[in-house]
């Protein structure tokens, strides 16, 4: 077997890391710079119009509080193999977002977040990360159908309540089907391994997230004199968040995907379309640039288990 030199190795790492970030802040530049839905001297116009310093720390203090329940919410699952600090459960949650970002669905954050652990741990921490993520889009499809159903989308929501229905009758009717060893049977009884406190607690971070998230959402709308209903604006909200959500995308396409769902529906309810564009931006820009910044210094710090 040829023994890589321990130099070689530590090279090897820092191009990792440099693509990583190079890659990164290029998509970032790219939807930015060459996006031609945004109209900047609008959208500066917009901003000038609606700036206000408690405002925008009003906006930064959803965005902080969206990423602490989530830092909070990884350290609670990932108790179950070992305890880790807040600052630990923060550095690997920000890192794994940072080297998901280009990867389809964020499926790289699952990768992120192994390599901070032993690799007899990755299977465990993949299933951890399921977790953490399922809660977030069950509460998606709960909230989004619920929407759909207050806006009179009847045919909509009815649809994927009866859809639901059946993938549970045929999740039980055929738990014991094994694929590659896996089944339905084995994962339900993975999922009830897991301490019910533990389930309580990041079912509870969860829908305090979402909750934090789609507010933000709605006080963006009201900064730019949005004057709808609570109820008609939250259902909205909540329907585009689960339609945008069920469609294969990129975290740095994340904006330009919600932001087209999101011109539909309030473009129904006679919104503005840039509006609606720049707080799709503005959304995008606070809560996944913005720690995407702060992770990237995670991933520059980080050191693999042999070093």
């Amino acid at each position: 077997m040829i023994t890589i030199p321990h130099k070689a190795k530590q090279f090897s790492v820092f191009i990792i890391k440099l693509l990583i970030l190079t890659g990164a802040f290029y998509f970032i530049y790219d939807q930015l710079a060459n996006n031609d839905k945004l109209d900047w001297v609008k959208f500066h116009s917009l901003l000038y119009d609606n700036q206000s310093v408690s405002g925008t720390l009003f906006l930064l203090s959803f965005s902080f509080a969206n990423r602490y329940l989530e830092i909070l919410k990884w350290q609670n699952l990932v108790s179950l193999i070992k305890p880790i600090s807040l600052c630990e459960s923060t550095k690997q949650v920000l890192g794994a977002l940072t080297a998901g970002i280009f990867t389809p669905n964020g499926l790289g954050e699952y990768a992120g977040k192994a390599l901070y652990f032993d690799k007899k741990k990755t299977k465990k921490i993949i299933f951890l990360n399921l977790i953490c993520n399922g809660i977030q889009m069950v509460l998606t499809v709960v909230f989004g159908t619920i929407g759909l159903l207050i806006l009179g989308y009847w045919k909509w929501g009815l649809a994927i309540i009866g859809l639901s229905i059946l993938f549970i009758l045929f999740s039980f009717l055929f738990k014991n089907i094994k694929i590659k060893g896996y089944s339905i049977e084995k994962l339900i009884y993975k999922i009830n391994e897991i301490p019910k406190r533990i389930h309580t607690k990041n079912n509870l971070l969860a829908l305090c997230r979402y909750l934090v998230f789609s507010h933000q959402y709605y006080f963006l709308f009201l900064a730019f004199d949005v004057d709808l209903p609570y109820l008609t604006m939250m259902a909205t909200i909540a329907t585009v968040y689960f339609l945008a959500s069920s469609l294969p995308s990129f975290q740095f396409l994340d904006f330009a995907v919600k932001g087209s769902v999101a011109v539909f529906f309030f473009g129904e309810l006679g919104v503005n379309e840039w509006i609606v564009v720049f707080i799709s931006t503005l959304m995008w820009f606070l809560n996944v640039v913005l720690p995407v910044v702060i992770g990237s210094y995670y991933v520059l710090k980080f050191k693999p288990k042999w070093e």
